[in-house]
């Protein structure tokens, strides 16, 4: 089966970034976001994306004019009657992905592809809504997604191999570097990031040490490119805590368990760079 349209359900930080960089593609590319004011916002996030690039040398003029032309935005999932694959990219909370899922099984052709950009819920849980859980599968990508090179593609149980292959060919076809993984919480990357995450807000918690001198402490001396608190701001709190509970409520394992302290920052709203403020401040 060839790609040739795809939708994208969301139009936040990940779902603008995805449908971006399938329109650079080449692909005709419809994303759909719950109202006018989300989807303006999302608008503006794959138009400021473009012109960095642009200003950076990473594309053209002609590119991104082409991307855009690629590009089209609704508030209706109706509007996915052509589509040949769909990415969701709404909150990570199974009951809303499975309502979208439920949605998009009435409207989409039986052809069409369902994938979901979860970093850490069950594949099979969400396509067991549909009536074609042979088509669904997992593609986690990283944020920011035109720049990140990897995609986590997820194989459950039920997914025919020839969907499979397709998606595969798909991801790869976006410039991106395919591993895959298990339909497992956490998959490859969370199952081994997030504990180091918690971690580390265990030790600011604990009063280990500054927030300060463990970044410091991880970048130097390991050689990361961010420490764990600065990537915990990047990432997002609310996100992180979302994967944590999660896994934890899957492996009922202590390392996934959300410390006190993050659960608190995102009850306060506290949830990292997009909201202003997490662990640090920003302007």
């Amino acid at each position: 089966m060839e790609i040739k349209k795809v939708g994208v359900v969301g139009c936040g930080l990940m779902g603008s970034g995805i449908a971006e960089v399938c329109a650079k593609s080449g692909y005709k590319t419809k994303v759909r976001e719950v109202s006018e004011e989300l989807l303006k916002k999302g608008q503006e996030r794959v138009n400021k994306s473009l012109d960095k690039a642009v200003e950076r040398g990473k594309a053209t003029a002609e590119q991104k004019k082409q991307t855009l032309e690629n590009l089209s935005f609704t508030t209706k999932l109706e509007d996915f009657k052509e589509v040949d694959l769909v990415i969701e990219a709404v909150i990570e909370n199974m009951e809303e992905k499975k309502k979208i899922y439920k949605a998009l099984d009435s409207v989409c052709p039986a052809h069409t592809i369902f994938v979901s950009n979860t970093s850490s819920l069950s594949i099979v849980e969400m396509g067991s809504v549909t009536k074609r859980i042979s088509k669904m599968l997992g593609m986690h990508f990283f944020n920011p997604v035109p720049v990140m090179k990897l995609v986590e593609l997820v194989k459950p149980i039920t997914v025919d191999p020839e969907v499979f292959e397709t998606a595969k060919k798909f991801a790869q076809s976006l410039g991106k570097t395919v591993i895959i993984a298990k339909d497992t919480p956490g998959f490859i990357v969370n199952l081994l990031l997030v504990p180091y995450l918690l971690d580390a807000v265990r030790a600011v918690e604990s009063g280990l040490a500054t927030k300060e001198d463990i970044d410091t402490g991880m970048t130097l001396g390991c050689g990361h490119p961010m420490g764990p608190i600065a990537l915990l701001d990047f990432v997002g709190l609310d996100t992180t805590y979302y994967i944590a509970e999660a896994m934890y409520q899957e492996f009922k394992d202590t390392r996934y368990a959300a410390p006190p302290l993050l659960k608190t920052m995102v009850l306060a709203g506290f949830n990292g760079k997009k909201a202003g403020r997490g662990f640090y401040i920003y302007q």
